[in-house]
């Protein structure tokens, strides 16, 4: 792995930590992450929530409203139409209670993934026309269902467009579009993911129902739960807006009243006041309300952060509880199956981009199985499930690569495809599978390089063993939330003795490392294979990362503790 370790400007970040009352650990991290001047360092910090942008500076969005207000004053059956994910559910979830709340006739529609696949579908519309509907707001989805939109209008039906995937040239003919991504939309953060621009459009109707400043405030507060949710499971950079949300939202875990999240919660293993990490959300929550849209119907979901019974709120959890086990079996056996492949045909160095398919794989949990295959090669993967003549799928990519631009190079090829930079759906031809495989090939082998598809480590500077202790470690910490965007700080730790090493779980690792006299015990996950390079006695140079520990916390211990991230022989 080739470590990127950024120059060492001790003055500037010294003055720096002067100037924020902190010690040198947090103020290097600041400094090589661009927050270089106290007042840009302090909001980073605090994340206030007055740093979110007013959401009428978004395009689109004086007109969406109105439109809203309106349906609600005239109690105007409204159609919310959402997305099977974490980020349309809780768009559809957000939306709902907000439009309730104002007094509302509400309904949702969430499409089941493997009858109905993604995006808006004109039989729902007519559906939506005989029950007497006349508005349309989709949410995380919609910015490409121009045929959609087209037949709404004319069956009567306004639509309201909230989304941030990226749009063709063309947008929808809806009465409203609400997307930063949009062209001409002069909004400050085009990062937001779709639970973050619904949050916008509740916001904005609350301050056109002209809602006092206190119960604006708790209103909002209460829905940065979910945005946070949404946000953390998106993969969207956690910065800027994103950063408020997260830090936020996520703060007001420490005291959940909504059932649904509470069960939901509580089989994810989060004691009531236990505030999640990024980390927790990503692996812990998220991975639950996802397990029913990808393995049965994301309704439950719905229901289940709307519902106010406490026990049906945990009949529905345990429910999503075992989707998930289900899913992470079937996520598994996909997997080996993959790489079993591999072994019998190595990936070759010149193979830029993957496209791997077979029958009967299941469309829910592929997208997933990409992911894993990215982390394994790092390089662009699509998974696709053949079945009845037709390939479906998704694929996941690497920072330098843009998938949706990819796709965009080819459209002939599918019946269907959109996304972004990261993710990306598609859908064609089982005939034309190969085909796929070898333009995608080609065309990532004219944009990337073999540097581009090197496994590689951000370092945020060095640390000494001597700097370490609880109030720098803290103050590290306190840079969170940490994720795509704002990846947990690694440091380097140079000259370091190895005391000891010993698996301690199958395949993780406990290892003892020295410096100066000082002496850590430190956790080296996935680090079995390479226990030889920890022998007692051999000198390292480490790189290594603060994480939060609240159980050896709860046992009188620090409540952090250090992991192992990469070594190599000491450098001198």
């Amino acid at each position: 792995m080739r470590w990127n370790i950024p120059p060492v400007d001790v003055e500037p970040v010294r003055t720096l930590a002067a100037e924020l009352g902190i010690r040198r650990l947090a103020a290097q991290v600041l400094w090589n992450r661009g927050y270089r001047d106290p007042d840009s360092a302090r909001s980073f910090l605090d994340a206030p929530i007055d740093a979110l942008h007013h959401p009428l500076l978004m395009k689109g969005m004086p007109q969406a409203v109105e439109r809203l207000h309106r349906a609600i004053r005239d109690r105007e059956p409204i159609l919310l139409y959402g997305d099977y994910d974490v980020d349309g559910t809780s768009s559809v979830v957000i939306l709902k209670k907000a439009i309730e709340l104002a007094g509302g006739d509400v309904s949702f529609h969430v499409p089941h993934r493997l009858l109905e696949g993604y995006g808006m579908r004109s039989e729902v519309v007519d559906e939506a026309a005989v029950r007497g509907v006349k508005l349309i707001v989709s949410v995380d989805t919609g910015i490409r269902a121009a045929e959609v939109v087209r037949h709404s209008t004319e069956l009567g039906i306004d639509v309201i467009i909230t989304d941030h995937h990226l749009p063709e040239q063309e947008l929808p003919a809806a009465l409203a579009v609400v997307n930063p991504n949009q062209p001409g939309c002069g909004y400050p953060d085009k990062n937001l993911c779709g639970a973050a621009v619904a949050f916008k459009l509740a916001h904005a109707l609350f301050l056109r129902l002209e809602w006092a400043p206190a119960r604006l405030g708790r209103m909002l507060e209460s829905f940065l739960k979910l945005a946070a949710v949404a946000t953390v499971a998106d993969v969207v950079p956690l910065t800027g807006e994103n950063r408020v949300i997260v830090k936020r939202g996520l703060a007001g875990f420490n005291d959940v009243r909504n059932p649904g999240l509470r069960a939901l919660l509580d089989v994810a293993g989060l004691k009531e006041g236990d505030i999640p990490s990024a980390g927790q959300v990503a692996f812990w929550i998220a991975p639950r309300i996802n397990a029913a849209g990808r393995m049965a119907s994301a309704k439950d979901v719905i229901e289940l952060l709307t519902t106010g019974n406490p026990e049906r709120a945990r009949e529905l959890a345990a429910q999503l509880n075992e989707l998930n086990q289900e899913r992470q079996a079937t996520e598994t056996d996909i997997v080996q199956k993959i790489l079993k492949q591999c072994e019998e045909q190595p990936v070759r160095q010149d193979q830029f981009a993957l496209v791997f398919s077979a029958p009967d794989w299941h469309r829910g949990v592929i997208g997933i199985v990409a992911s894993r295959l990215v982390e394994r090669f790092h390089r662009p993967v699509f998974v696709l499930g053949e079945e009845n003549g037709d390939a479906q799928g998704s694929g996941r990519s690497i920072r330098a690569f843009h998938l949706l631009d990819a796709l965009e190079s080819m459209p002939e090829l599918f019946h269907r495809f959109g996304g972004h930079r990261q993710a990306a759906g598609v859908g064609l031809p089982t005939a034309r599978v190969a085909e796929f495989r070898e333009r995608l090939n080609r065309h990532a082998a004219e944009r990337l390089t073999a540097a581009d598809l090197e496994r590689s480590l951000a370092l945020d500077g060095f640390v000494s063993f001597s700097e370490i202790e609880d109030g720098s470690v803290k103050e590290v910490l306190d840079l969170a939330p940490f994720g795509f965007g704002n990846p947990s700080p690694v440091f380097v730790a140079r000259g370091l003795e190895v005391c000891g090493a010993e698996i301690w779980k199958h395949p993780h690792v406990n290892v003892r490392l020295k410096q100066n006299g000082r002496v850590f015990k430190v956790k080296a996950w996935q680090f079995a294979e390479r226990i030889s390079e920890l022998q007692p006695g051999a000198h390292v140079d480490a790189a290594i990362s603060f994480e939060a520990d609240p159980y050896s916390a709860a046992r009188g211990y620090p409540p952090w503790c250090i992991e192992l991230k990469d070594v190599r022989p000491a450098s001198g």
